[in-house]
C-alpha cells in the first residue's frame, strides 16, 4: 500500500473526544468506528490505521515508553499492541469489566494501566500491563467514570471524574481510594495531571475548571474565579512545561490559561455553528490541537486566535463510492459519503451519496439517497444548487456517456438525462435494475438486474430503446463496467463471479473469473484495457488479466474488517480503494 488517506475522528454531540499524544512527540491518536488512527502531527497526511478491534473503539493512548498503544472499546475489551512494527502485533488483551471503556491511563514506567468506564458492577480497574493482576481498586463513584489520569512522577497518585458530579483521589500503588472531591455541580468530563505532577485539573459540564495539588489533592484555585467557559468543558490538556492549560468547550471556544497567575492567555473563537463545539484537545510540543463536533481537527495559532493554522477535514462516515478525474495532468480522487467535506464550497447532498462519475464537461455527477442527481463543476469546485435534478424515486446508480448523456437507475425505473435534464424514463421494467454502464463510444447502455441478467438499451436522441438483448451473469448483478476502449464489458455478481463479455463478438461470453469468497460489489478497468479490479464483501481486492483468469494479483484484507466499497485507477499501476472504514487507500500494482 502506497498511501492511506485516514478518516477523521468519529464524534457525537455532548461527548468528550480523547486525542492521545505520543511521548516522542511525533504522532497523535484518535478513534473512528473500529479503527484507531495514528497520524503524524507535523504532516497529518502521513497516517496509519489499526483495525483489529471487533467493536467500536473509544480511546487509545501510547505507553510512556512509546513502544505500545493501549486501546479500549465499547464491549470493555482492552488491546495492547506494538507501535514499532507495521503489523502492530497484539501483546495482551484484557476485559477489565463488561461495558464501554471511556478512558485509560498508564503509570510512567509503562507497567500499570488504569481503565474506567461504564461497567455493570464496577466502573474501573487498575492492573499490571503484562499479567492483568490487580494493583488496587477504583471505588468511590456511583455512576459512569468518564476520565482517569495518573501522576507521572512518584509518589503515584490517581484521579477520576464521573457522571456523579464528583472527582476522586487515590494513592498507590496499590491504588486506594482517599477522598471524593465534590466541587463541581455537573458531570466531570476530564481530569488531567500536569506533566511535572505538581497539579491536577478537573473540567466539567458546569463550565468550571478546578486546580488541585498533585500530591495531596488539596484545592488550589478555580480558573477564571468562577466559570471558565460559557458552556460545558469537554477536555483539557497541559502544556509540556506544566505552566499552562488548554481547555475545549461546547461554547465553541478553546482557551489557554496561565495556571499560576490564574488568568486567560488567549481565547480561540472556533465559529458560530453548532458543529464548531470543541470536544477534545491535545497540547504536544508546540502543537495545540482541538477537535470540533464536525470531526475537523484544528491546529490553533497562538499568534492569531481567530484563525487556526490549519484545519484537517475529510470523511468521518463510511465511504460508499469514489471516482478519479484527471485534470491538467494531475489525478484527483473524489469519494462520496454522507458527511460534509472539504474539496467543495456550497451545499452538497443531504444524504448518503450512492454513486458518482465524471462526464466530458468535467462535471462530477452524483446521485444520492436525498433523491437528487447533482452536477458539480470540478473546475469551480462548487456545489451549485441549480444543478440538482430531483428524481421521482430514489436513485441508486448512474453512468455518464459522451454527448452529455447520463443514465440513472432509480428504484424500479431507468431515467435518461441529457444536458442535465430528464428526457426519458422507462417504468414497468419487470425487474429491479442494480447497475449501469454506458459504452465509451456512446449509443449503448448496459443495465444489470437483480434477476441476474444484463439488458442492453440503445440511446437514440432523447429516448432509450430496449434492444431485446440480454446477457446472463452468474447471479444478481452488483456492478458492471466497460473497458476504456469499449472492447469488453465486465459484470460482477452476488454469486462471487466476474463474467467478461466481448463487445465486438456480439457480447459473447469471453471469460469467467472466480476467486472472491463473498459477494463482489465493485469493479473497475485499468487504463491499459487488459486488467480490471474487483472488490468484495470478503474485504479482498483482486486485479485480473482479461485474457487469463488464472493470472491475478490479490490484495487480501485491503480494508481489514470492512468490505471494500469503491475502486478506481489513477494510472496503469495505481489503484485506489475506499471502504466503510471511511478511509481511502492507494495501492501500487505490479504484474
Amino acid at each position: 500500500v502506497e498511501k492511506v488517506f485516514a478518516s477523521l475522528p468519529q464524534v457525537e454531540r455532548g461527548v468528550s473526544k480523547i486525542i492521545g499524544g505520543d511521548p516522542k512527540g511525533n504522532n497523535f491518536l484518535y478513534t473512528n468506528g473500529k479503527c484507531v488512527v495514528i497520524r503524524n502531527i507535523d504532516n497529518p497526511a502521513i497516517a496509519d490505521i489499526y483495525t483489529e478491534h471487533a467493536h467500536q473503539v473509544v480511546v487509545a493512548k501510547y505507553a510512556p515508553s512509546g513502544f505500545y498503544i493501549a486501546s479500549g472499546d465499547v464491549s470493555g475489551k482492552l488491546r495492547i499492541w506494538d507501535t514499532t512494527q507495521r503489523e502492530h502485533l497484539l501483546k495482551y488483551e484484557y476485559q477489565p469489566f463488561a461495558g464501554k471503556i471511556k478512558d485509560l491511563a498508564w503509570t510512567e514506567d509503562s507497567k500499570r494501566i488504569a481503565v474506567v468506564g461504564e461497567g455493570r458492577e464496577k466502573f474501573g480497574a487498575v492492573f499490571l500491563w503484562d499479567s492483568g493482576s490487580s494493583v488496587g481498586e477504583i471505588t468511590g463513584h456511583n455512576k459512569v467514570i468518564n476520565s482517569v489520569d495518573i501522576k507521572q512522577t512518584r509518589p503515584y497518585r490517581l484521579a477520576t471524574g464521573s457522571d456523579d458530579n464528583c472527582a476522586a483521589f487515590f494513592e498507590g500503588p496499590p491504588f486506594k481510594f482517599k477522598f471524593t472531591i465534590s466541587d463541581h455541580t455537573r458531570f466531570v468530563n476530564c481530569v488531567r495531571f500536569s506533566p511535572d505532577g505538581n497539579r491536577f485539573a478537573t473540567a466539567s459540564a458546569d463550565g468550571q475548571i478546578f486546580v488541585y495539588d498533585g500530591k495531596t489533592g488539596e484545592k488550589v484555585c478555580v480558573l477564571g474565579g468562577g466559570k471558565a467557559h460559557d458552556g460545558g468543558i469537554y477536555a483539557i490538556s497541559w502544556s509540556p512545561d506544566s505552566s499552562q492549560l488548554l481547555s475545549a468547550s461546547g461554547d465553541k471556544t478553546a482557551k489557554i490559561w496561565d495556571v499560576g497567575a490564574n488568568s486567560i492567555v488567549s481565547t480561540f473563537n472556533m465559529g458560530s455553528n453548532v458543529l464548531d463545539q470543541q470536544l477534545g484537545c491535545l497540547w504536544q510540543k508546540d502543537h495545540l490541537l482541538t477537535i470540533s463536533l464536525s470531526g475537523y481537527i484544528n491546529y490553533l495559532d497562538k499568534n492569531n486566535p481567530n484563525k487556526p493554522l490549519r484545519v484537517i477535514k475529510g470523511h468521518s462516515k463510511s465511504i460508499q463510492c469514489l471516482t478519479v478525474h484527471k485534470n491538467g495532468g494531475k489525478s484527483y480522487i473524489y469519494s462520496g459519503s454522507n458527511d460534509e467535506n472539504d474539496g467543495f464550497s456550497g451545499k452538497g447532498h443531504t444524504n448518503q451519496v450512492s454513486r458518482m462519475a465524471v462526464d466530458e464537461m468535467d462535471q462530477l455527477v452524483t446521485c444520492s439517497m436525498d433523491d437528487t442527481v447533482r452536477y458539480t463543476n470540478l473546475s469551480k469546485r462548487d456545489y451549485s444548487g441549480q444543478d440538482a435534478v430531483k428524481m421521482d424515486v430514489q436513485p441508486k446508480c448512474l453512468a455518464v456517456g459522451p454527448g452529455g448523456y447520463t443514465v440513472v437507475l432509480c428504484i424500479g425505473q431507468i431515467v435518461l438525462m441529457k444536458d442535465k435534464k430528464k428526457c426519458f424514463a422507462i417504468d414497468d421494467l419487470g425487474y429491479e435494475p442494480e447497475a449501469v454502464a454506458i459504452h465509451p463510444g456512446g449509443g449503448t447502455a448496459a443495465v444489470g438486474g437483480a434477476d441476474g441478467n444484463v439488458r442492453l438499451y440503445s440511446i437514440q436522441g432523447t429516448s432509450l430503446k430496449n434492444d431485446d438483448k440480454s446477457l446472463e451473469a452468474k447471479g444478481p448483478v452488483t456492478d458492471l463496467a466497460y473497458s476504456h476502449d469499449g472492447a469488453f464489458l465486465a459484470v460482477c455478481d452476488a454469486n462471487k463471479v466476474v463474467t467478461v463479455f466481448s463487445v465486438t463478438d456480439g457480447y459473447a461470453e469471453h471469460n469467467v473469473f472466480y476467486g472472491h469468497h463473498a459477494k463482489i460489489v465493485c469493479i473497475a478497468w485499468s487504463p491499459d484495457n487488459e486488467h480490471f479490479a474487483s472488490g468484495g464483501m470478503d474485504m479482498m481486492v483482486y486485479v485480473w488479466t482479461v485474457s487469463d483468469p488464472e493470472t491475478r494479483v490479490k490484495i487480501p484484507d485491503a480494508h481489514r474488517l470492512h468490505h471494500v466499497s469503491g475502486l478506481a485507477w489513477l494510472d496503469e499501476h495505481t489503484l485506489v480503494t475506499t471502504s466503510h472504514d471511511a478511509s481511502v487507500k492507494e495501492w501500487s500494482i505490479s504484474y
